[in-house]
Order: structure tokens, then sequence, then C-alpha cells
């Protein structure tokens, strides 16, 4: 999908016009797609999430219901106990949301490894972008600690990402490796396996 962005605009302008013009397009196409899908047939599937913990997996804060549509993987949460604010958001390569080891230390919810990318662009450019396959449109969530606003995946399938795990980091994305690695994300704060490569796949085609 094409931004265009002002002749001379400087780098910051540049992420910051990336991040508005990917959640004016996710709220649009999401509220389209929640609108004008028929209901019958197309209830998903409940991808549990729990906090991530030093020690394995820690409490339940909800789940997270994906399922295909014309227009690619409708993602809606049913989530609380998460902190308010906007949040990365994305599949990431193993279905294990446990911690793991990195420099001595123990960091949880590393052992879901880094972004979905079949294709190594090695790129982090969000969900309209041609990087990560496992960008994802950030997710909101309220001042109560409630998340329950859908968000739209138009490159993905629940085909393409069974089997792997879903990730919600503490701080927001800007789509960007500048001037953070992966959008500045920072710490794994919730996680959800989906399931196996094979486990429910046919009750969603």
């Amino acid at each position: 999908m094409l931004l265009l962005i002002p002749i001379g605009a400087d780098k910051p302008k540049m992420l910051k016009l990336r991040f508005l013009f990917t959640v004016a397009v996710t709220l649009v196409l999401t509220a389209v797609v929640v609108l004008i899908q028929p209901a019958r047939g197309a209830a998903g599937l409940n991808i549990p999430v729990n906090l991530t913990a030093m020690n394995g997996v820690g409490a339940s804060v909800g789940s997270i219901n994906v399922r295909n549509t014309q227009y690619g993987l409708l993602l809606t949460p049913n989530l609380r106990g998460i902190t308010p604010g906007l949040h990365g958001f994305h599949v990431h390569q193993n279905p294990d949301c446990g911690p793991a080891e990195k420099n001595g230390a123990i960091v949880p919810g590393l052992a879901a490894g880094g972004h979905f990318d079949p294709r190594q662009s090695g790129n982090h450019e969000g969900p309209y972008g041609e990087g990560h396959l496992g960008d994802l449109p950030p997710l909101y969530v309220g001042p109560d600690g409630v998340a329950n606003v859908p968000v739209l995946a138009p490159r993905l399938a629940v085909s393409d990402v069974w089997g792997r795990s879903l990730m919600i980091h503490a701080r927001g994305d800007n789509f960007s490796d500048t001037p953070s690695p992966l959008g500045g994300g920072g710490p794994r704060e919730a996680c959800g396996v989906m399931g196996s490569r094979l486990d429910g796949l046919s009750r969603l085609r």
C-alpha cells in the first residue's frame, strides 16, 4: 500500500506519518470487515492469553479470537488486566510463551523467538509494509485495562500463523527499526500460543 511522504520530511516526521497512517487504515478496514462479514460460520478460534513470567507462564488475562475473512486475519481481543495504552502486537516464531535466557539473564516470553518472518526480510515495517509477516496493527487497551478493539492483518490467514505465538509488548510500536529495533515495543507483557500446526485448522476452512 502506497504512503506518500511530503518532500523534505525529516525521519521522525516520516515515522510519525507512517504510524498515523497505519492506525487510520487499520481502524477503517477493521470496521468494514466487522460490519459486512456474515456472522454464520465465522466464530473462529479463541487463543488463551497469559501474562509472561520469569518462571513459566503468568496469570490469565483473557483470550484473542482469530478468524479468516476475505480481507485478511481478524483478531478480536477479549482481555483485561493489561497496561493501558497502545501496545506492540506481533506474531512470533515459536509456539512457546515461556521464559528463556539471554546474555545470562532470564527474559519472560523470550522462548517465543522473534517476529514471524518467513520471507527473511529482516525489516520491521508494520502490517502494510513488506517486512515481517508477523507485524500486526497496534493493540489498544483502555484506561480500565480492557482490550476489545479488533485489528485486521491483511497479509495473513490463520493457516499462516497456526503453530506460532501472539505477543503483546509493554510499549507501543512505530513500525520501524529506528530509533529502536522492532518498533521499540520493549518487554513482552502477555502471550498466547496458537495451537499446533494442524490442530484446529479444519474448523476454520
